[in-house]
């Protein structure tokens, strides 16, 4: 692995579309930044395939997945033996729609990573990790709201997964619509997906005025992810 771009492997190279993939750390970085949500894939004890949605935060060239000591990866991402995992996150940028069915496409971001997830036992790391994963949903959180206590630590479980097997794939492009269908009668084209944030609603027994880490959300909210 470079300082500019992870390694490739066979799992991180794709079979189709190769030239829609890239390994560059900044494409990489830059759509995990910009998701709330990933989709953590990996075998049960039993031998079937689960695949959870849940939160998460990147710090530096590490993944921290949130959870619940409770669920199922967790118990199974021990500090020393690790659970295999495949986290995967996506964009949707626009919906492509073509004169026929067939060349429908969406355009999108995507990454996809591979490697053993550990459960963070370290205290130092937990509470970087937990203040990472409050950060990721609005900047600056961390700072403006009550620490978790004991009780709350002990029901709340994180795992760190590097990113060393990673990569982005990303698809950009109009509708690709068949010559033969040029001069069919139907609409083609895309439709821009954007994800914009509302205006704060406080809780209706809040009297505290907006803090300056949440204005600058709000006045961020037009920007599109």
């Amino acid at each position: 692995m470079s300082d500019t771009a992870y390694a490739r492997t066979p799992r991180t190279t794709p079979t189709r579309y190769k030239d829609r993939a890239t390994w560059e750390k900044e494409a990489v970085q830059q759509v995990l930044d910009s998701a709330w949500v990933c989709h953590l894939g990996f075998v049960a004890p039993d031998g079937r395939p689960v695949v959870l949605p849940t939160i998460y935060a990147r710090v530096g060239d590490h993944l921290y997945v949130h959870g619940s000591t409770g669920s199922r990866p967790l118990r199974a991402a021990g500090a020393d033996q690790g659970l295999p995992v495949c986290l995967t996150v996506t964009l949707v940028d626009a919906l492509v729609l073509t004169k026929s069915a067939f060349n429908h496409s969406v355009n999108f971001r995507s990454v996809v990573a591979h490697g053993t997830a550990y459960q963070v036992t370290d205290p130092e790391e937990l509470a970087v990790a937990l203040d990472a994963l409050v950060d990721h949903a609005v900047p600056g959180r961390s700072a403006e709201v009550r620490p978790a206590n004991a009780k709350e630590l002990a029901a709340t479980a994180v795992v760190r997964l590097d990113l060393d097997e990673v990569s982005a794939k990303t698809r950009a492009d109009g509708a690709d619509d068949d010559e033969a269908d040029a001069d069919l009668p139907y609409w083609s084209g895309v439709i821009p997906v954007r994800t914009v944030h509302g205006a704060p609603e406080p809780h209706p027994a809040s009297t505290v005025p907006l803090p300056p880490h949440l204005r600058a959300f709000a006045a961020g909210s037009a920007d599109a992810c």
